[in-house]
């Protein structure tokens, strides 16, 4: 097991050099840093002294990819991707394009409590409801409770989480004014911002993953095994909670682990439109500033997230379930 982790940390590397990689190459093609220099300094009438300025400073009056001037190996180390990529790989992410005062690894470290705040809870809850309600349903399965359950799931999903939002905040906090409408603060007083998010993060979450979850449990209950249990005296539920869910927990552990970078990461939506400072406003306030310091930052930490989860994930699988074997 050990030497299949260190193999797959080993791809996990080269994957994110090359997102690494692309990001640069993707920002830099629609943008220059003469344009993010106007951006950021602002006012009608940027003079090129300002800008060259601005790009000494933050180390952009070097050549992109390639430094014609320089010798040997300096061709390369002399560039803004070399000085960019080799920080990163080791998690130097330095400070903030648009604002020098910022410093990334600082924000990174105060925001990820935020955003864990947020997203954790939500991460349990749907996990738990969203299996709880689907073995309800299945348990009922071909009667009236499984059909209107299953069209309640759809509408669910089929309604933009926006809407939730707008709704949400209209009726809460507007009308019944039982929590603020946005914002945030430290210690319990959080409970108070964070209450909302969460339930409308998670009803907007819940008719997917529970008619997923639904579809995999069915899967497995006109199996074999399961006829056999209930030939044995087991009852119904039982049978649901001792073999159905124990043989589908390989598919739940797939869906709940490609959902862990989004626990560390924080949600953009919801964090922007509750005024939550976690990372996921972070993030689209970098984008709007063009601020490409803290883009290439928090893309290189998701695509860390989604390596390290995947590892997991394939760990998680001996785990649950013994014929398999990691080779």
């Amino acid at each position: 097991m050990i030497s299949y982790a260190l193999r797959r940390l080993g791809y996990g590397f080269l994957i994110l050099m090359g997102v690494n990689l692309l990001t640069f190459v993707l920002f830099f093609s629609v943008n220059t840093p003469d344009d993010m220099a106007r951006l950021n300094i602002g006012g009608k009438r940027v003079t090129q002294a300002q800008i060259e300025q601005w790009k000494t400073e933050r180390g952009y009056d070097k050549p992109k990819y390639w430094n014609e001037a320089a010798q040997g190996s300096k061709k390369i180390t002399e560039t803004i991707l070399w000085d960019r990529s080799v920080s990163l790989m080791l998690l130097d992410f330095g400070r903030s394009d648009a604002r020098q005062a910022i410093n990334i690894g600082h924000e990174v470290k105060t925001r990820m409590g935020v955003s864990l705040q947020l997203a954790l809870p939500l991460f349990l809850l749907q996990l738990i409801i969203s299996v709880s309600f689907a073995l309800l349903l299945v348990f009922f399965r071909n009667t009236a409770i499984d059909f209107w359950g299953v069209v309640l799931c759809v509408l669910m999903l089929s309604i933009s989480s926006l809407f939730y939002i707008i709704v949400g905040q209209f009726f809460f906090s507007h009308l019944l004014r039982l929590v603020p409408m946005n914002g945030y603060a430290g210690g319990l007083d959080a409970l108070r911002f964070l209450a909302l998010p969460i339930l409308l993060s998670l009803l907007s979450r819940l008719g997917g993953e529970s008619r997923l979850y639904r579809a995999m449990f069915l899967e497995e209950v006109g199996r074999d095994y399961v006829r056999t249990a209930r030939a044995k005296g087991l009852s119904e539920h039982k049978v649901l909670f001792r073999h159905v869910l124990r043989n589908a927990l390989i598919p739940i552990l797939t869906s709940a682990g490609s959902y862990l970078p989004y626990v560390f990461m924080g949600s953009l939506v919801f964090e922007s439109f509750f005024g939550i400072p976690g990372l996921g406003s972070f993030t689209i306030e970098a984008i709007s500033a063009q601020d490409f310091a803290i883009v290439r930052t928090m893309v290189f930490l998701g695509a860390m997230l989604y390596i390290a989860s995947n590892v997991l994930i394939d760990i998680s699988y001996s785990w649950v379930d013994p014929r398999v074997r990691l080779g």
